[in-house]
C-alpha cells in the first residue's frame, strides 16, 4: 500500500495505491496525518489506483471527513472502481462524501 499526498491547484490530494486493508491501515493512518493540518478549501482522496478498501480504510476516510467539515473544508473522493463504489454504497459512505470523476 502506498499513500502520496501533494498539493495541486490549492487542494491537498491524497493518492492511494494498492490494498487498504487492516494490515495497511496503521501505516496509512500515519501517512494521512498531513490531511488533518489542511487549511485549504479541498481535500481529494484519489482512489484511482486503490484495489480494495476494508472497514479500517473506510474509518480513515471518515476521520478525514470529520476533521475537515468543522473547518469548512470539502472532502471529495475520486476514481472509485466498480468494486469500491459497491463498498461505498453498501456501507452508506456514498451519502457521506462528495465525488469527483
Amino acid at each position: 500500500m502506498k499513500t502520496t499526498i501533494e498539493e495541486k491547484n490549492g487542494a491537498l490530494v491524497a493518492t492511494f495505491e494498492g490494498r487498504l486493508d487492516t494490515a495497511a491501515s496503521v501505516q496509512t493512518a500515519k501517512d494521512m496525518e498531513p490531511l488533518n493540518d489542511c487549511t485549504g478549501q479541498e481535500i481529494i482522496l484519489d482512489c484511482t489506483h486503490l484495489e480494495y478498501i476494508s472497514s479500517s480504510g473506510l474509518r480513515l476516510f471518515l476521520g478525514v471527513l470529520k476533521n475537515a467539515k468543522p473547518k469548512g473544508i470539502k472532502v471529495f473522493v475520486k476514481g472509485l472502481n466498480d468494486d469500491l463504489k459497491s463498498v461505498f454504497a453498501i456501507t452508506g459512505f456514498i451519502n457521506l462524501f462528495e465525488f469527483k470523476e
